[in-house]
């Protein structure tokens, strides 16, 4: 639309025009999780709730996961927040399939390279997080 179109709408129109073009936050994609077993569904985090595992999540998540997430968890850009009530009411067993298998079509990337116990402690961080809307 040109500049003179725009000056048309008046600054409400205008506005209204870019809020509907750019969506309030990324929605989570959960189609990934048809794919995940009825077994790795029900596996149990070693870790949960234990202050050491979300400490060392903590870490993890900040050298591997907060360059597209954000440092809050609250998402960027396209890459949704994991503090939404779909990520915080998915199993453990779920997150922890994901983290190993990715969403490559999504640009989630597959961190079956980090060891076993790390991506548990991941899962435990995340979930230690809560449920938050973005601001």
């Amino acid at each position: 639309m040109k500049l003179r179109q725009l000056k048309m709408f008046g600054f409400t129109g205008t506005m209204a025009l870019i809020l509907s073009t750019v969506p309030a936050h990324p929605a989570v994609d959960n189609s990934w999780m048809q794919h995940v077993s009825t077994e790795d569904r029900a596996k149990t985090n070693p870790y949960l709730k234990q202050p050491d595992a979300i400490a060392a999540g903590s870490k993890l998540f900040s050298d591997h996961c907060a360059k597209c997430h954000g440092a809050d968890a609250l998402g960027r850009g396209k890459k949704p927040s994991l503090r939404t009530k779909e990520v915080q009411q998915a199993a453990d067993g779920e997150i922890f399939w994901l983290l190993r298998n990715g969403n490559l079509r999504h640009g989630m990337p597959s961190w079956s390279s980090l060891p076993e116990p790390s991506r548990w402690q991941l899962v435990t961080y995340v979930k230690s997080l809560g449920e938050t809307t973005a601001p």
